[in-house]
């Protein structure tokens, strides 16, 4: 339906795809200003930072595209009409997820695969068919990473009414730290988003592999693969609490 109405004035939603576009890019558009100045950041150079940026880019603006809108979620608790999601026949998550879905996000994807486009054909890197493999994949295991992020996030705000901001800096916060490299983040930052809350695995891991650099956790090389059996582990938890925060629910009696 919101894909329909979407697409009922063309013009408008390809202003706004562009557009769209335009916003996403200013990060990269303040990384690539950065190495005006610089010639390495962290001992990354500029093509391979745009493979971190690339990556997680792309993962997180399909997150954002399927999952963004979970962030209302806190609204709908405050006002009561979550109670019209849980008497249809459909999952309440996807009737979360679908609200008010905004097909214009789609810029975000299209200007992440542009900057992974480019930064891997600008790089001289080793291919192999397990290396042209781990480049979709890794983008599919981050998605599935920040969905999972997305989801616990959502389930917190039935406990706490309203908590879109606090889903939002592990969410968008984690992408923009993300686009950086990691060497320029202190060693007990790089342990919280390696071994608890997971984000390494979204980009850092998977490109220090392809690029041939040495993780600075140590991390042995097939870690790098582990992306997928990462995203399961994260969304077991998270789906566990969306589930109980839907049992918690308890209507304004509105």
């Amino acid at each position: 339906m919101w894909v329909r109405a979407t697409m009922t004035y063309r013009a408008s939603f390809a202003l706004m795809l562009v557009g769209n576009m335009a916003i996403t890019g200013l990060d990269f558009a303040g990384i690539y200003l950065m190495f005006r100045h610089v010639d390495v950041l962290g001992g990354f150079t500029l093509p391979e930072v745009a493979l971190l940026y690339g990556l997680c880019s792309t993962s997180f603006g399909l997150t954002d595209l399927l999952m963004g809108n979970t962030d209302r979620l806190g609204a709908r608790v405050r006002d009561g009409s979550l109670d019209t999601m849980l008497v249809r026949p459909v999952p309440v998550l996807a009737q979360v997820a679908a609200d008010r879905f905004a097909l214009r996000r789609l810029g975000r994807v299209v200007q992440g695969l542009v900057v992974l486009g480019w930064a891997l054909t600008a790089l001289d890197l080793e291919w192999t068919p397990a290396r042209v493999l781990l480049v979709p994949v890794t983008v599919l295991a981050g998605t599935a990473i920040f969905s999972a992020v997305m989801v616990a996030g959502a389930a917190f705000q039935f406990v706490a009414g309203d908590a879109a901001e606090v889903q939002n800096s592990f969410t968008y916060g984690g992408n923009t730290m993300l686009q950086y490299p990691p060497t320029v983040f202190a060693r007990d930052l790089l342990r919280a988003v390696t071994f608890v809350l997971p984000l390494a695995f979204v980009n850092w891991v998977p490109a220090l592999h392809l690029l041939g650099r040495p993780d600075p956790l140590g991390l042995p090389g097939w870690a790098a693969y582990a992306s997928p059996l990462v995203a399961f582990a994260v969304f077991v938890p998270a789906s566990l609490a969306w589930r109980a925060g839907v049992r918690s629910y308890r209507s304004t009696g509105s």
